[in-house]
């Protein structure tokens, strides 16, 4: 990002996190613009814990990548986001009513930087 470091209070992330090629540098970036206390937003779906429902996401990620811009249905949100420094806080999984499980594992919460 063309940001200095430490210049943003909050950072949002909707339903991107499964679809940027890079995911960890893209958190590493959100983490460098971010002031101490800056909070990290998000709303992503991603693996679900369902072993059934992760199976088929597996399965399917590949072509899922090739037909909607490189979504990936498997990505693992919270993980991702601990190992970029920030400190994870307040989230919410849950299914999507209407919603076919496989696409509609849902993570919602927050992160801080230290």
């Amino acid at each position: 990002m063309q940001l200095d470091d430490a210049c943003a209070d909050c950072a949002l992330s909707t339903f991107t996190l499964c679809t940027i090629p890079d995911a960890a540098h893209a958190l590493a970036e959100v983490r460098r613009v971010l002031k101490p206390g800056g909070q990290f937003l998000f709303l992503e779906h991603g693996l679900s814990p369902d072993p059934s429902v992760a199976r088929w996401q597996h399965r399917l990620t590949p072509i899922q990548r090739r037909l909607v811009g490189g979504c990936n249905l498997d990505r693992d949100t919270v993980p991702l986001i601990a190992a970029s420094g920030l400190r994870v806080r307040d989230v919410e999984h849950y299914y999507l009513r209407r919603m076919p499980r496989l696409v509609g594992y849902m993570t919602e919460g927050s992160a801080v930087k230290a």
